[in-house]
């Protein structure tokens, strides 16, 4: 009887060591998921919220937008005016070449704009003006050193 009382109470060490590892494990995930919801807390006390953040992306997002939009508007005019089309049809025009370009729609619509107003080179580097309608080519304007003209070159809208 000594002898499996003995064995009992290997059998009941034994399980109660297991259970004191693994409370022990689950005492330091629990210490350890403590300290991370405290450094959140604090960060989110220091900083904005997840919530702030995503309203001033948003925020920034619109005005971006809105400055490029005037923009966009006016070489859909020029569009509209030169080929007697819709402004929707306008729109699709820009955005097609823009596809073709690789160049994003504001861009090209700055570069339609600046060539309107008589300031811009075309797309080629060189300067309009009656030898280039003639057929002949002119000497190459120096570069302005932006990437836009050199995607916008042969570029049909």
């Amino acid at each position: 009887m000594a002898s499996v009382d003995t064995a009992r109470a290997l059998v009941l060490s034994e399980r109660i060591a297991v259970a004191r590892s693994a409370l022990e494990g689950n005492i330091q995930r629990l210490e350890d998921s403590c300290a991370r919801m405290q450094t959140t807390r604090n960060q989110i006390r220091a900083g904005r919220t997840h919530r702030e953040l995503l309203y001033h992306s948003a925020y920034a997002r619109l005005e971006a937008r809105l400055e490029t939009m005037p923009v966009i508007e006016q070489a859909k005019g020029i569009l509209m005016a030169q080929t007697g089309c819709a402004a929707e049809q306008a729109f699709d025009m820009l955005r097609r070449a823009s596809q073709r370009a690789n160049v994003k729609v504001r861009d090209l619509a700055s570069e339609i704009v600046s060539r309107a107003r008589g300031g811009g080179d075309s797309p080629d580097g060189t300067a309009p003006g009656p030898a280039r309608r003639a057929g002949t080519q002119s000497r190459p304007a120096p570069s302005r050193g932006t990437a836009a003209p050199s995607r916008l070159s042969g570029l049909a809208i």
